[in-house]
Order: structure tokens, then sequence, then C-alpha cells
């Protein structure tokens, strides 16, 4: 059939294609004009789980008490944990958005002080100090000084950060020339003050490591790692730079002067990376320790000698043995007796570090091996005898310190042993030890690649990460959801209609009894070490209950079909029995009320007295319908009874009741239904979003109210009035929403069963309505014991589930699956469900040569040993290649630069598993993927496998590259052929039935051959390195490593590929993604994210200039195409952007943008559907701005627009944080606005749960 020639109607666009069937299938592709083509496109920035990458870790006492908290540097994001020394669990206590980039952070305590303080440096160009405050849940900014520009220079202070161990000062110092000394006081009212800062600058200059110098009371000193590089600088041969030496400077700060000198200047022997203070005045000899290449020495002033000792290394080290050995952080301990240090080298093994002292002398360092565990950003020991390992990259871990080392056969490392020059001492590599891993804190940083699918059938997609570094690296997936924990499951005889948990009086801890009702019989058990069945409750156990709890002190309450039965603590039983041939359908029961429903819609009251009686009230309400369901709030700390009782009609209301005694019985509020509701929950849940109360905690009481039609509506309730307002609707399953009370934190929550189970409750002072991970439930309640002390008991068919929630606040569930090494690409198999992972690591060996170098290591043991030693060695070298280390565990061997080990990993998740690995040789790295089916042979699929050959990554070179074909058969890769090509191709993608490679600068057409893929066309005229293709129609967009994108249009008549639009602006492209036609999303490695689109009288019909006569001055603008995109959109997301995808997030939902960045992050970009929305989310954004600047000192305009100017984009996160502003903050912004607080909130919610969670 001919070409065919069609006018597109969506897009005025002009298409090619073989027939008309296919155009078509096309147009539907496309969609007609969406949200994405308004005139002007405006956005609102979300971020749906902020960053888990830990740059630095501090502890101290921030609260005021004695429990040690840990505040986390996470980029632009600032957290305190608490970990629990009994449950030995990492809570998060608060979360701070800064609207910067946390560069360092110090804390300390004034002398004499009670409670810590941190003072952070940043890129705001200020000092800030924060004090936590625990009655508002939130860091208040105490002081913030001004000392030079915002951004991260060289020459402004920000990098490096020191304290004086007895918080007199603190010197804050940049990379380069400056530092500053602030002196830190109290004044008469005990307010800490702080001073103007004192100049401690050297110019040609630059400094490696601060820290401040034990001196008890003396001035304080501190001590830094400077390079004078001056003479360097003036030297045009370049000599001088050979022999530079690093300096330790001492600089004090005399306090009665008033200024700081430089005391003392030492030349060091080789360059050091970080300097450990050693504790002072009556602690220890003060000094420090400094980490250098190979070494550690100790130094200080006066007579002490320098002692130095070298870094012990692992025994039968695979690693390059021409690679030098670092320590990378730190954490020291001291008690009143002692003091020592653990110091972690680069290779993630621990060493416990002690100084021999004599007569106020050091004589000796001491070293010992204590364990090995992941390479940590910081180290912290804990009073508690805890190790928080804070981790850049992967998963954070806390640790019990279950032994010192002190008593093992362990050898001790010595600096007064003898040893040859370029000699060091060995230790042999142990499973942990001393220290026992407790938990670990789920961290998803680095991402690598994302995307978004639906691979489970679920209705709900899946978000697919490969995350991770090295052997601890990850393929997760992600679902909306939080993780239950299964306690215990057991079956029952039957099917179940309730479960409740009781205690025997109100002063208990823990639950006594779970009380399972049946159609016929209701079952009673005991909770204890094991659960059993017992029949001396005092419940009636030959009738279904309806409900039953603990009453007043020590009463038990049984509500049943024909009447109340009332158990007091000394077994004897008060019954009510329910009028005439009258049924009890419905109650509501509090610790000291009962309401009940009779059939006919009658109201009976009853209320507990003084002597613990219970007393119906005189008069009876009756309703013209039928009563569906009813709820009762819990009694108010320091009152007698709850004011309210809230009743669900079959004439689709709810009526609010006075239970006062001045007005009891009647009618406060109504509330009209969309339809039936199913189900009523009264919770008092902390100061909510809506509550327009200063007092801080405070608790709001809500309404939810579940409906038959699977919808929950929660109110805000009136604590006065008892009227119904601010209503918020949610829609959770195809199922009626059953609703039961449950504690989470201490603190009321509410647990709605439909097709989903969902959680409503507080977190860190925010409302989160999040659904189960788990599966369907029928009934629940919640749940107390010595093992569970937060946990729900629940229903499930014929089974009873002991269920726990720990990951409060998390936004996903995870399911995680192992790689081998670092995920570079991964690619999805829609026809198996099977994820295929590309991993790549650099310095690293593959599993074939480390085999190879392990037998050439046990032969050399072998030869190195003396005629009789020959039967030893021999089994030593024997041991040692039957010894297997996990990688996981203690890292893979260090190679030599410019080695690569790559491996291609099937996985299947729903199964969990790893189905084939494939391992590529030695130095071939792995870069790229794509599943392709090409138009020859369309019933297969095919996986190509971009790799490059030797790779240098500065300067970037290589040998060439490969492209490896695999045919999926059965889930599993059968290598077809390989294409050799001359450079290393960075980015693949499948095209109309043919694959687009971008090799080294080149972008070309492949199509299937049977010995190797056929080159059809290529495109030589980009800039740099293609590192990006994304495709839609016959439009393909490049990402260019520098130089932003190129729009190509194939032309199939001509079979060439013609560079007709490009961008304006420089970008370093790290992802791309087509929004419309005409219309792409642009992420680069700086954390931008750039809506670029081409006007509508772009044509990509132009013809280039093949004879190059062209006068140069007419080949397009700026050097590239003659055709621009235009901006459309710019914001700064803070991170490297790592994958960009046009979703839907949620069933039903409208599309987003989704973006994973490098730190661990996962945002979207929402459009806005009309002008009157922008407008009110303008406003609301410049409002916050001015009063609620970030707490950092950075301007929030200016951090957004940190490389380009913020555009059309709206922050999502700075809009939120109104909910945490004080209330006549909020009122005040509110009136600005014209609206109410609760209108606000409800438009901040409804914004993200469009769109998004």
């Amino acid at each position: 059939m001919p070409s065919t020639t069609i006018r597109c109607p969506y897009y005025c666009i002009k298409t090619e294609y073989d027939s008309a069937s296919k155009y078509i299938h096309f147009c539907h592709q496309l969609k007609p004009r969406t949200i994405w083509r308004l005139r002007k496109m405006y956005l609102y920035s979300l971020t749906l789980q902020k960053a888990s990458c830990i740059t630095c870790a501090v502890h101290g006492n921030f609260s005021g008490t004695k429990q040690q908290e840990i505040i986390a540097a996470k980029g632009k994001i600032l957290e305190l944990l608490r970990p629990d020394a009994n449950s030995g669990k990492v809570h998060s206590v608060t979360t701070l958005e800064i609207f910067g980039e946390i560069r360092c952070l110090a804390p300390f305590r004034l002398t004499g002080g009670s409670k810590d303080y941190v003072v952070i440096g940043s890129d705001s160009g200020r000092i800030t100090i924060l004090e936590y405050i625990p009655s508002r849940n939130t860091f208040e900014r105490v002081h913030q000084e001004t000392f030079g520009k915002s951004g991260c220079r060289r020459i402004v202070p920000g990098q490096y950060m020191a304290v004086d161990p007895k918080g007199r000062a603190v010197m804050i110092g940049a990379i380069e020339k400056q530092k500053l000394v602030y002196i830190l006081n109290r004044d008469t009212t005990a307010r800490l003050t702080i001073s103007s800062p004192l100049e401690a600058h050297k110019s040609h200059t630059l400094v490696f490591s601060i820290v401040g110098i034990d001196v008890g009371f003396e001035n304080p000193v501190f001590a830094c790692l400077e390079v004078d590089y001056e003479e360097p600088d003036n030297d045009p041969t370049g000599e001088a730079a050979l022999t530079t030496k690093q300096m330790l400077t001492y600089y004090e700060l005399d306090l009665g002067l008033n200024h700081v000198v430089r005391k003392y200047t030492e030349t060091l022997q080789e360059f050091s990376n970080m300097l450990i203070p050693v504790p002072g005045g009556n602690d220890g000899p003060s000094g420090v320790l400094v980490c250098s290449e190979n070494f550690i020495t100790y130094k200080n002033f006066g007579d002490q000698p320098e002692i130095r000792m070298p870094i012990p290394r692992r025994r039968y080290d695979l690693s390059d043995p021409e690679r030098g050995m670092l320590f990378i952080c730190y954490a020291g301990h001291k008690t009143k007796s002692l003091f020592f240090f653990f110091i972690q080298n680069e290779q993630g093994d621990i060493f416990k570090l002690t100084l021999a002292v004599e007569d106020d002398m050091v004589t000796a360092i001491k070293m010992k091996y204590f364990d090995t565990i992941p390479v940590a950003s910081s180290l912290i020991v804990l009073k508690t005898g805890f190790l928080f390992a804070a981790s850049e990259f992967g998963n954070h871990r806390l640790y019990q310190i279950s032994h010192l080392g002190d008593d093992d056969e362990e050898t001790e490392f010595s600096s007064t042993m003898l040893l040859d020059e370029g000699e060091t001492f060995y230790y042999s590599l142990r499973p942990l030890k001393n220290l026992v891993e407790v938990d670990v804190v789920d961290s998803l940083c680095p991402i690598t690649a994302c995307q978004v699918t639906d691979l489970a059938n679920e209705d709900t997609p899946q978000l697919y990460v490969s995350c991770g570094r090295g052997p601890n690296s990850t393929l997760r997936v992600l679902r909306h959801g939080l993780e239950v924990t299964e306690m215990a499951v057991s079956e029952l005889p039957g099917n179940p209609n309730g479960v409740w948990t009781v205690k025997t009086n109100a002063s208990a801890e823990y639950d006594a009894y779970i009380v399972v009702s049946f159609v016929n019989a209701t079952l009673v058990l005991s909770i204890g070490e094991s659960v059993e069945e017992v029949s001396d409750s005092g419940f009636l156990g030959t009738t279904p209950t309806l409900h039953c709890c603990q009453i007043g002190d020590d009463a038990l309450l049984q509500v049943y079909a024909n009447g109340i039965r009332h158990v007091r603590a000394d077994k004897r039983v008060n019954e009510w029995k329910a009028p005439g041939k009258k049924t009890i359908l419905k109650c509501a029961v509090n610790n000291r009320q009962v309401a009940i429903a009779l059939s006919g819609g009658e109201l009976v009251y009853f209320e507990m007295d003084l002597s613990g009686q219970l007393n119906e009230y005189t008069e009876r309400r009756e309703f013209s319908s039928e009563v569906i369901c009813m709820s009762i709030g819990s009694v108010p700390a320091g009152e007698k009874r709850c004011r309210f009782l809230a009743v669900g009609l079959a004439d689709h209301t709810v009526r609010m009741i006075s239970l006062d005694p001045s007005d009891c019985l009647q009618p406060l509020s109504m509330q009209a239904l969309p339809t039936v509701p199913e189900s009523l929950c009264i919770a008092a849940m902390g100061a909510g979003d809506s509550s327009e109360s200063d007092q801080v905690g405070l608790a709001t009481y809500y309404l939810n109210i579940g409906l038959q039609n699977g919808v929950l509506l929660r109110s805000v309730l009136d604590s006065v009035t008892g009227d119904m307002s601010d209503t918020r609707t949610r829609y959770l399953g195809s199922r009626p929403v059953r609703l039961f009370k449950v504690k989470i934190q201490n603190s009321e929550a509410v647990l709605a069963i439909s097709s989903r189970s969902w959680l409503s409750y507080m977190f860190q002072s925010v409302s989160r309505l999040t659904p189960l991970s788990y599966e369907v439930l029928d009934y629940a309640s919640g749940f107390s014991s010595d093992q569970c002390p937060e946990g729900v008991v629940s229903i499930a068919g014929d089974t009873l589930r002991i269920l726990a929630l720990e990951k409060l606040g998390a936004v996903f569930n995870q399911i995680t699956i192992n790689l081998k090494l670092t995920p570079r690409r991964f690619a999805i198999d829609q026809q198996g469900s099977n994820v295929v992972v590309v991993e790549t690591d650099h310095l690293c060996f593959t599993d074939t040569t480390k085999s190879e170098r392990k037998q050439q290591m046990a032969q050399e043991i072998i030869e190195s040993a003396g005629d009789e030693e020959a039967e030893l060695a021999k089994e030593v070298a024997e041991s040692f290649m039957n010894e297997v280390l996990p990688a996981n565990e203690f890292g893979e061997p260090k190679a030599g630069i410019g080695q690569w080990a790559s491996s291609i990993q099937v996985i299947s998740p729903s199964q969990k598993s790893v189905l084939q690995s494939l391992e590529l040789d030695q130095d071939e790295a792995a870069l790229s993927i794509a599943v392709c089916r090409f138009a020859v042979k369309p019933e297969e699929a095919y996986v190509v496998v971009g790799v490059a050959k030797d790779l240098n990554l500065n300067p970037t070179t290589s040998s060439g590259g490969l492209m490896n074909t695999y045919r999926i058969v059965n889930g599993q890769l059968e290598l077809l052929h390989k294409t050799v090509i001359e450079e290393a191709p960075r980015a693949m993608a499948s095209y109309q039935g043919r694959l687009l490679v971008g090799v080294g600068r080149i972008l070309r057409v492949y199509d299937l051959g049977r010995k190797k893929l056929l080159r059809k066309c290529e495109n030589k005229n980009f800039p740099y390195r293609i590192v990006t293709l994304s495709s839609m129609g016959s439009r393909v967009i490049v990402g260019d490593v520098q130089e932003s994108v190129h729009f190509v249009k194939y032309r199939a008549k001509e079979n060439r590929l013609v560079i007709f639009a490009d961008d304006v602006s420089p970008r370093y492209v790290t992802a791309t993604c087509f929004l419309d036609y005409d219309t792409i999303a642009v992420g680069d490695k700086f954390g931008s994210v750039a809506i670029l689109r081409l006007s509508e009288d772009v044509n990509d019909e132009i013809e280039e200039d093949p004879t190059g006569a062209k006068a140069f001055w007419d080949r397009g603008l700026l050097n590239g195409a003659s055709q621009k995109a235009h901006l459309e959109a710019s914001f700064y997301i803070g991170e490297t952007i790592m994958s960009l995808q046009k979703t839907t997030l949620i069933p039903g939902g409208s599309e987003s943008l989704i973006y994973t960045t490098l730190s661990g992050s996962i945002g979207v970009l929402l459009p806005f559907t009309s002008r009157e929305e922008v407008d009110f989310f303008q406003h609301l954004e410049m409002h916050l701005r001015s009063e609620n600047s970030p707490i950092c000192g950075r301007d929030h305009l200016a951090y957004r627009s940190y490389y380009f100017p913020a555009k059309n984009v709206i922050d999502g996160d700075m809009c939120e944080q109104y909910n945490a502003m004080e209330g006549s903050k909020r009122r005040a912004i509110a009136a600005e606005l014209d609206r109410t607080p609760p209108e606000i909130s409800k438009k901040l919610e409804d914004m993200r749960t469009r769109y998004a969670f």
C-alpha cells in the first residue's frame, strides 16, 4: 500500500505512515488536546517520598530530657530521630524542609546547660542556630547571622564547622580563605546570645577539615588541615605543586582580647583527610588524631612527641595492593573512667582505637579490629549502648553493642610494635561478633532508574525502582501503603462477625481478653504467653455479641441482641433486658456511657454513676427511620462523659445527639448523606490540620462516616456546639466502609475497612489516610500486649490475625530483591512481566577474575613458605580458597582504575526472585538496555544491551563498544549475536520496529540481522555525547550530556534523521519524557526540571543543507537548529533527576509527571486545570514566603531558581507547610485570601489526592 499522508486534526501535524489504520492507532495513542496542551502551562510540585540519604548526623539531648536523639541532614531536609532503647527501633520524630542545602551541622551545649542546640551551615550565607521545641514538635530559630553571599561558593563559609567542646565558640569555614569564629554565651535571662564574627582568614589557603580541641576551660582552640597554594599558583613550571605539603594549623580564640590568632602551624608528612579531636581537661590528654593515607598520627602541643601508626589491612585481600587506605568516619565515646573511638575505613571495617597515657603524655596508639558493617557517612555511639550507622548510599542501621571487644582473642595492634618500612598490620575478617543489628531504616538512595507500571495487574500501578550501590544494591517494588507485620494467625471454628479486645481494669497497660462473636455464640480468649479459651470471664457465650468492653474502673460490659450484661469485678452480674419483643440492633459504648438502638428506631441511654452502677436515662428518643449505625467518643481527660452521640439513620442522614444532662438526647446538628451510612466513628486525633486552636496538643474531634458505596467522609466536630464542618471525602473501595477505633502512637486512630483497609491517623502533627498493604479484612479492634504494645486484632474469613503497624509515616511499602552490582538501567518485558537489569561497577572484579586472583594468591602463599612450613602453608591456602565472604557484608575487593565488572539479571517481581544472571567479561561496562520488537520478527521480543569496553572516566575514553542482542525465551535470555561499534552506547530506545542507539555523539537506527545488528541510517550532528532517547510518533528527543535536547524527525522515504529544533539553554540532561507531541520534560544533573514546548508554527519538514554550500551565518541560530523550543516551565528540585515519566498513580486519577532523584526522593509535577486554582496557589505561596520563610535563611524563590529562574511552577511542599503554622498566622493568611483555614487545608488535600497520595 502506498504511503499515506494525513493532516492530524488533534495537533496540526503532518504524519507519514505505511497505512491509514496505523495512523488511526497513532492518533488514539496521542489522545486529543489534554491539560498538558493548555495555552499556558502551570504545574504544582509535590514530594511523595522525601530524600533518604544522610550526609551528616549528630546526636545530643535536643528535647531537654536525658534521652539522646539524632539529627540527620538529608540534603535539603532536617530530621530528628529518636532510638527507642526498649524496642531497639529508630523513630522519626519530626522532619523539616529548609529549602536550602545543609552543608554541615554540629550540636553544642552552653556550659552548665541541660539542652543541646544545633548550629547549621547551609548555602544561605548565614549561620543558623536551632532549638527543638518538644511541645510543638518543631525546630525554632534562635539566632541567624549573615556573613556572605548565598549559594555553595568556594570562599563563603558554610562547608566546615567545629564547636568548642565546652560550648563557648563555633568556627565556620569555607573551602578556601575564609574562617569565622562566633562566641556563644547567655544573657541575664539565660537566653543564648551570639557575638559578632571574628575573622581568621588566610588567603591562598584550602581547608580539608576543622575540629574543636578539648582544652578544658582555657581559651578555645580549633585545629585545621590546610594547604597553602600561593607558591604553586605563582609557579609556571608546576614543580612547586609536587612538593607542596599539607599543614596542621591551630587557631586560638583569646576570650580576653576578643580576637583569633594563628597559634601554631606544623607541616605534615603526607596528605590527610580527617581530624579526630581527643578528649581533654579531666577526661583525657587532649590533642588530635590526624587520619591520612595508610597512617594515623597523634599530635598535641608542647613536649608531646608525634605518635604514628600504620592503618591495618585485611589479610589476603584481593584488592589492588597499590591502593591506599583511608579512615572515613568515626564515633567517640567517653565515660568518667575511659574514652575510646570507633573508626571506620573505606572498606567498612571498624576498629576500636584507644590511647595509652602515662603522666598526661600519650605513649602509644592501640587499635583492634572490632567488626565490619556497610560503609557509613556518620557513626554515632549512644549512651544506651547503641551504634547508629548513617549511610549516604543504602539503608541506615542501628546496632546493639553487645561487647566492647576488650576480652576477645582479637589481636591488638600498637604503635610501639616494630615494623619494617612500608609494612603494616594484618587482621582476618569474621561475621559480626561485638555488634548485633537491631533495626534497619530503609533508604532508596541512590535511585538509578524508575518505571511506573502495573505488572501485578492490581489496577493501582507499582513503582519499580533500582537503587543502592555495589553488592548492597536492590530492585524495589513500591506500592502505596503501610507495611503490616503479621504477629500471629490462627484458624477459628467458623466465620466470625465481630472481634474486640478487653482490659480487666482501666489502669491495666495491656488487654486481657480477645472476644470473638459468631452467628450463634461468643468465644472468649485470654491473652498471655499463649492465647487460650476461657469460660470464667463473665461474658455470655451462648449468644452473638454486638459489642463488649471494659467499663468504669474494673467492670466489663457485653451488649447482645436481648440485653446488656454488666459484669462487676467480683463477678456479680447485672443484666438489663430489652423490653417486650424488641431487640438491640446497634450500640455505642465508651468507658462510662452506653447508648443502644432498639428495633423500631428507639434510642436508650445509660450512664455510670460514682458507685459504678449503670443507670438508664429516664427518657428515650424515637427516630422516624431505623438506626443503621452509632458512635460515641471516648471520655475526655478530667470529664465524666462524652457530650455527643452520632446516629446514622436509614433516611441518609447522620444526626448529632447531645448527652449533656441539661439537654440529654436532644438533636444538635444533622448532616445529609448521598447514600445510606454503614458505620460511624468519633475519634479525638490531636491538633488536626483543620483545628483553628492555638493550643498545641488540644485534641480535635473528627466524625468519620463510612458509606455503603465505599466512600469515607470525615467532618470536624465542634467540641462546644456539636456542629459538623470541613467535610473531606475519599473513595476507599468497592465494599461498604466499616470503621474501627485503634491506638497509634498513644493516640486515637481510625481503621477503615472496605475492599482495602485504610488507616486514618496523625503523624508528626499531620493527618494521614494511608492504605494497608495487606489482604482484605472483615472486622478489627485495637490490640495491646507485651510483645505488641500497639497492634490490631482482626478477622479475615475464618482466621484471627494479630497485626502490628510499625513503619508509620512511610508512603510506600517495599518488596526488595537483592542485586549483585550497582544497577544502571533496567527494561521491562511486559509480555513475561519480568524486569531485565544491567548492573555495572567500576574498580571491581568479575567472579571469574576474583577466582583467578584467589588461585594466584593461594599459590603465592604455598611458594613463599619454607620446607618446614610447607604443610601449614598448604592448609592456610586451602582455607583461604574455601573461605566465602558475603559481598553484601564485607564489600567487594577494590580493583584498579579502569577495571569494570558487569552483569545482566532477569528478575520476576511476582516471584521475588532472580530468574537468570549473566556475567559479562572483565572490563566490559554495561551502560544501556532496551526491550525491542523488530519489524522483521514482530512475534519475538529481544533485549539489546549496550556495553563499553575498557572505559576510562577521566578523561572519558573507551576502546569501543558492543551491542549484545538477546532473544527472550520463556523468561530466559539467549545470546543471539554481538555487534561491534566504535564508541560506548549510552542510550537506547525501541523505535517503530527498529532500535535507536546513541553511540557517542552519533544517533543511529539499527535493524535486526542474522549475525549482527544492521545500521540503517545515522546523524552525526550532535555536540558531545548522547545520554537519553525518547520517542513519540516519528519524533525523537535526543538528550545531550551538556547541550540540552534536540528534536529529531525520522523521514522514512529518505531514510534520514533530521534535527529540526533544539533548546537555547545548556542543560546537563539526565532524563527526558514526552508530555505530548510538542511538549517535553527535561531533568538535569544539577536538579532542575524544565518543560520545553515547540510553538505551533514549528515545521518538522525543514530541509537540511546536504551540500554544505550554505553560508555559515545562515546555518541556524546559536550554531544549532534553525527552530527553537521555548521554555514553558522551570523548577529547581534540589537533587539530581534520574527519571521522568508521565503516568497515573491512582486508579481513575489524572495524569501527572513523576520524577525520582539520586538522593532517593520521589515527587510529582501536577498540571493545574483552571486559572482560578493557579491564582489561589500562587497567592498562598506568596504569603507563605513572607510569613513562613525557610528556617535556615535561604530565600525561597532564589532557591527554586538556583540555575534557571523558576517559571510557572508552584511549590506544593511550601504550600503544605500552611497546616503546620500557628493558628493566628493561618487565620491571617486565610483572611488575606478571603477564605477560612479549613477551606485552604481542604484545597491542599484535594490537590494531592486528585493525582497522588
